[in-house]
């Protein structure tokens, strides 16, 4: 049995995890929710060993532990698949597997990478992913990558002698519903001799999954259920403190967009190996919405719009200007802006601050004679803080330490900020929980309602239904049908299904 007693954390100017008390039996499936913020991944943190407690005590089997760094929470069969993902892009998929645990293939000093091979492709057999394990990690799909960040964590089982306690952390986050449904059948196959911590805000898949689930709010446990006798909106309630508006998508603020002023224009648009005869219009203040399985071509078009993949195919236009030069710079100077779907990544610089990242698309209005106007920066974040909610102790917060919801806000407000009319927003609401969620959407229906024209892949179908004027459904990189609608003649689940497989 693992468990915590009366834990708690302190960062300048946060208390961030309060009193808490937390245990998992041996092969039991403990769901943890929160809103972004609560305490989650803090806790998750500890527990994996890169963050020391401040208070309390951490027990294993009754033995007290304290644990300096994650290696030795892993020698203890504790291992942890990150939403945000730990893989070394660079390296091949082998190598990530056994990264830190190499010597087993080495002989005089020589590594016998055909039998690094031939163990990572039994590793890969436990999640049935059947791919190349010398592959490069960067030519993989998220999808790929995060199950392969879970059979990394799985190869504990060999080097462990006791049970394992293995933390997932938003593991489903950009699954598939298939790849969801293999891994919650490969989690309950492994219990016999695992226990597992399922952070997820899709409380759905929590309430499906785990035997039960502990809420937190604001640092601390405000409740334990089990998950036979757990309510979804009991729940919801709790993790937010208020109820939740039936109105999720805010569809009542939803208003006609202006024809007649295009500021996106596709004709007939290709990119080889992505997607072909791609034509549409982004009019001021509307919501478009693409859809379509992994693979589809709406994440490529995105980044054709913004300048990373220039198309070899067709007609782009930007209000009314051709484009003949792509580059995500020059599509910053005509106002495109980009939130991706990897944040960490690609969204925020880790090591910045807060008000750095959120000033980073319109550095050169402040600077002058190359001497940065840092009082002025920090005017304009502490109001978009204010204006968006973000949680953050101050504007000098390193912006990688805030949630992940509020690391969402920053980047929406580096965008909104710097005066971009178009949005290219690519799964933004991925990750996030109900509340930051909400935020998100009423962020949209303000910014449509002010003229930015948004292009949209969304989180769900249900979301894309809930916000878009328009949804273009793609499969195998072609447009398969186009949805026109208004509010309250808005398709069904099933009418996108029929036309995206």
């Amino acid at each position: 049995m693992y468990q915590l007693k009366a834990v708690d954390k302190h960062f300048p100017g946060v208390h961030a995890l309060q009193a808490v008390d937390f245990e998992v039996q041996r092969g039991e499936i403990v769901g943890l929710v929160g809103e972004n913020g609560a305490g989650k991944s803090t806790l998750m943190k500890v527990i994996y060993g890169a963050y020391q407690p401040d208070g309390g005590e951490i027990k294993i089997d009754g033995k007290r532990v304290r644990f300096q760094n994650p290696r030795q929470a892993m020698d203890h069969g504790i291992g942890m698949v990150f939403q945000e993902q730990s893989l070394i892009p660079n390296l091949t998929v082998m190598e990530n597997i056994f990264l830190g645990f190499e010597k087993q293939f080495v002989t005089f000093g020589v590594v016998s990478w055909r039998a690094m091979a031939t163990a990572a492709r039994a590793q890969l057999a436990k999640v049935k992913l059947d791919i190349d394990p010398t592959t490069i990690t960067s030519d993989l799909s998220f999808a790929q990558r995060q199950l392969v960040e879970l059979v990394k964590v799985l190869t504990l089982e060999e080097r462990i002698d006791g049970d394992l306690v293995i933390l997932l952390d938003e593991p489903t986050s950009v699954l598939a519903e298939e790849e969801v449904k293999l891994l919650f059948q490969i989690v309950r196959g492994l219990t016999k001799r695992a226990s597992f911590i399922f952070v997820s805000h899709r409380i759905s898949e929590v309430l499906e999954l785990s035997d039960r689930i502990y809420i937190m709010k604001d640092g601390a446990v405000v409740d334990v259920v089990h998950s036979n006798d757990a309510d979804l909106d009991d729940i919801q309630h709790k993790m937010v403190g208020r109820e939740i508006n039936s109105e999720y998508y805010r569809e009542h603020k939803q208003q006609a967009y202006n024809s007649n002023d295009v500021l996106v224009s596709f004709d007939n648009v290709g990119l080889q190996g992505s997607y072909r005869n791609i034509s549409f219009d982004l009019h001021a203040g509307e919501v478009l919405c693409l859809v379509g399985t992994e693979g589809s071509g709406r994440e490529a078009i995105l980044r054709t719009v913004f300048g990373r993949d220039p198309c070899n195919a067709g007609r782009v236009k930007i209000k009314g200007e051709p484009v003949t030069a792509f580059s995500p710079m020059a599509g910053v100077r005509r106002g495109i802006g980009h939130v991706p779907r990897e944040r960490k990544i690609e969204g925020i610089v880790n090591g910045m601050n807060v008000y750095e990242n959120m000033t980073l698309a319109q550095i050169r209005k402040f600077a002058r004679l190359g001497i940065m106007n840092v009082p002025a920066e920090k005017q304009l974040a502490n109001e978009w803080i204010e204006r968006l909610g973000i949680k953050t102790p101050s504007v000098a917060k390193d912006c990688g330490g805030l949630s992940g919801g509020n690391q969402q806000k920053v980047v929406l407000a580096k965008w909104r900020s710097s005066g971009s009319d178009i949005l290219l927003l690519d799964h933004p609401t991925r990750g996030l929980d109900i509340g930051a969620k909400e935020d998100v959407y009423e962020m949209i229906r303000e910014m449509s309602a002010n003229g930015v024209g948004i292009l949209l892949a969304a989180d769900t179908l249900e979301e894309a239904i809930g916000l878009s004027h328009t949804i273009i459904v793609l499969k195998d990189g072609e447009i398969q049908k186009r949805f026109e609608y208004a509010t309250g003649s808005k398709p069904s689940l099933y009418d996108l299904v029929h036309h995206m497989i």
